[in-house]
C-alpha cells in the first residue's frame, strides 16, 4: 500500500513538473524567436553566386517573387543561373528579365508560351532548356523537398520524355548539340512507368501573401501554384510577402507553410502583379462583334460543352478549352479544375471581380464559385495522376487515327512546351476530348493516320471536336465519324482529313 502511494505521489511530481516547463515554455515562446525578417531584397539575396540553381515559385506572373527578381536582375556578377521555374514570365517581367540580362544558362521548365524572349534565345542556340511535363516538375521538387531520391510516374511513357531526344540546346545553325537522356521505366501492374528524379535547389525563391518572424506562410488564392512546392526544396528559401504580422496572429491551421522551411522573408518594396492575359466576361453582342477566327473557335466549344454531365469533375487546358466555362448549362453542376490549382472555377470575371492572385492555366483572369478551393500545384496533379478527374478537354495539333495527340512542339520552329497535357492524358481513368480546327491555316489536315509531330500521349484521345464534325476513337479499330457540322457533308469530310474513318449509321448534322 505505501509502494503505490508512492508511485502516485511521483507521477503527481512529475504531472506539475511537465505543465510547469510547458508553461515556461509558452510564456519564452511569447518573449524570443530567432528573427528571420530581413529589411531588402538585395539583402535577403545575398549569398546566391554564379552558377547556382535557383526554384522560382510563380505561375505565369501570378505570384511570383518579383521584388527578388529585380534584385538579382541588379546583381549582373550572378551569372549562369539554373532556373527551375513553370515558365519564365514575360520577355520584360519577372523571370524574363533575367533571360534579357543573359544570367541564366539553364531553364528547366514546361511551359515556353507567348514568351517571344524565351523562345528566341532557345531555338537561336543562346539558351539550354529542359522541358519536362508541368506534374513531372512539381513532384520532382516536392519529392526534392521531402527527402525522395526518385518516383515513377506514368506521365510521359511513348513519348520522347522517355525515350530521350528533346532539344536542351540547339547550335545557332539550328543542329541539337544537347539532348534529353531516356528515361529508366518498370512495369508496375502490367503497366510502364518513368523514373523521375527529384529536384532540390542551392535557393529558392517564393511569393507569399502574409507571413510572420518566424518564416510562416499563407498564400492567396491561386498564388499558392509552384510557391508551395519550391519553398521546401531550396537549401536557401527566401521569401517575399505582401505583408508581415506579428508572430501568432497567423491562426495554426490556416499556415500553408510551415516556417521551418524558410530561412530568410521580407516584405516586398513594391508590387505591380501584373496579369498576364486580362480576359473579361463577353455579352453576347460582344460575341457578334468578335472576328471570324473567334467565332469557329466558340464554335467548336459550344459543342464541346455538351460533353459535360451533371457532376463531373473537368480539367480545362490552355488555349479554346477554358472558353467552355462560359457554355456549362445552366442546369447542371460541373467542377471545372485548373492545374495551377484550383477546384470550382467560373467564368471570365467581370471588370470589377479582377484580381491578380486569381488566373486560369492560361493565365487568364478568372473567378472561382462558391465552394471552390485552391491549392498548391503539386496537390493539383495529384489529383489529375490519381484519376480523381472525370475528363479532360484539351487543344490538338494533330490526332492520330488511334488517339495519338501532338500538342506542344513543331521542332526547330515553333515551342509552347507541354505544360500540363502530358500528366492530363496519361491518367487512365480520365476522358479526353480534344478541341481544334479541322484544317491548319495552309488547309492541311489535323487528324492523320501518323502523327508527324513529337507526340503529348499515345492513344489516349477519346473524342475529337472541330469545326467540322466529331469523331470518336474506338480503340483497336480506329476514327468513327459520329456527327456533322452544320453544312458539312461525309464527302467534305473525307476531303478534309488524313485518314480513313468509319461513319456512324446515324449520323447528323448537331451543330
Amino acid at each position: 500500500m505505501l509502494a503505490i502511494k508512492r508511485q502516485v505521489l511521483a507521477s503527481t511530481s512529475r504531472v506539475l513538473l511537465r505543465t510547469n516547463v510547458l508553461s515556461g515554455l509558452v510564456a519564452g515562446a511569447a518573449r524570443a524567436y530567432h528573427n528571420k525578417v530581413y529589411k531588402s531584397s538585395d539583402e535577403a539575396i545575398e549569398g546566391i553566386k554564379t552558377g547556382d540553381t535557383l526554384l522560382i515559385g510563380g505561375f505565369g506572373l501570378c505570384g511570383i517573387p518579383e521584388n527578388l527578381l529585380k534584385a538579382i536582375a541588379r546583381r549582373k556578377d550572378i551569372q549562369q543561373i539554373t532556373a527551375v521555374s513553370n515558365n519564365a514570365g514575360t520577355a520584360d517581367y519577372g523571370l524574363g528579365t533575367l533571360l534579357q540580362s543573359r544570367q541564366i544558362k539553364r531553364m528547366i521548365s514546361s511551359y515556353v508560351g507567348e514568351n517571344k524572349e524565351f523562345s528566341r534565345q532557345y531555338l537561336g542556340g543562346e539558351l539550354e532548356v529542359e522541358l519536362l511535363p508541368q506534374g513531372t516538375i512539381a513532384e520532382r521538387v516536392r519529392s526534392g523537398g521531402a527527402g525522395i531520391p526518385a518516383f515513377y510516374t506514368l506521365t510521359g511513357v511513348g513519348t520522347q520524355v522517355e525515350t530521350g531526344g528533346i532539344p536542351i540546346k540547339y547550335s545557332k545553325d539550328g543542329e541539337v548539340v544537347i539532348a534529353s537522356t531516356p528515361r529508366e521505366t518498370k512495369v508496375f501492374n502490367g503497366r510502364k512507368y518513368l523514373m523521375e528524379e527529384g529536384i532540390t535547389g542551392d535557393y529558392a525563391l517564393v511569393k507569399a501573401w502574409k507571413g510572420d518572424a518566424l518564416g510562416n506562410l499563407v498564400f492567396k488564392y491561386a498564388a499558392s501554384n509552384f510557391n508551395a512546392p519550391m519553398a521546401t526544396a531550396g537549401k536557401i528559401t527566401i521569401a517575399e510577402v505582401e505583408e508581415i504580422v506579428p508572430v501568432g496572429e497567423l491562426k495554426p491551421d490556416e499556415i500553408h507553410i510551415p516556417g521551418i522551411h524558410v530561412h530568410r522573408i521580407l516584405k516586398g518594396e513594391t508590387y505591380e502583379k501584373r496579369i498576364e492575359k486580362l480576359t473579361l466576361r463577353r455579352s453576347a453582342e460582344e460575341e457578334n462583334e468578335l472576328p471570324e477566327s473567334m467565332k469557329q473557335r466558340i464554335h467548336i466549344i459550344k459543342r464541346a460543352a455538351r460533353e459535360f454531365k451533371d457532376g463531373m469533375y473537368v480539367n480545362l487546358g490552355i488555349g479554346m478549352p477554358v472558353l467552355a466555362s462560359n457554355y456549362i448549362a445552366p442546369e447542371i453542376t460541373v467542377h471545372l479544375q485548373s492545374e495551377n490549382g484550383i477546384l470550382g472555377m467560373g467564368p471570365f470575371p467581370t471588370a470589377d471581380k479582377v484580381d491578380a492572385d486569381l488566373v486560369n492555366a492560361g493565365k487568364e483572369s478568372v473567378t472561382v464559385l462558391p465552394g471552390g478551393t485552391c491549392f498548391s500545384s503539386d496537390v493539383s496533379f495529384g489529383m489529375i495522376r490519381g484519376n480523381r478527374l472525370d475528363m479532360t478537354i484539351l487543344g490538338g495539333m494533330q490526332v492520330s487515327s488511334r488517339g495519338d495527340l501532338s500538342n506542344w512542339m513543331v521542332p526547330r520552329k515553333m515551342v509552347k512546351g507541354m505544360g500540363g497535357a502530358m500528366d492530363l492524358v496519361a491518367a487512365p481513368k480520365s476522358r479526353v476530348v480534344v478541341t481544334m480546327t479541322h484544317n491548319a491555316k495552309d488547309g492541311s489536315p489535323k487528324i492523320l493516320k501518323e502523327n508527324t509531330l513529337p507526340l503529348t500521349g499515345v492513344q489516349c484521345v477519346d473524342r475529337i471536336i472541330t469545326d467540322k464534325c466529331v469523331f470518336d476513337v474506338i480503340p483497336n479499330k480506329g476514327l468513327l465519324l459520329r456527327e456533322l457540322s452544320y453544312g458539312e457533308t461525309v464527302d467534305s469530310i473525307k476531303a478534309s482529313t488524313g485518314c480513313d474513318f468509319e461513319v456512324a449509321s446515324d449520323i447528323a448534322e448537331t451543330f
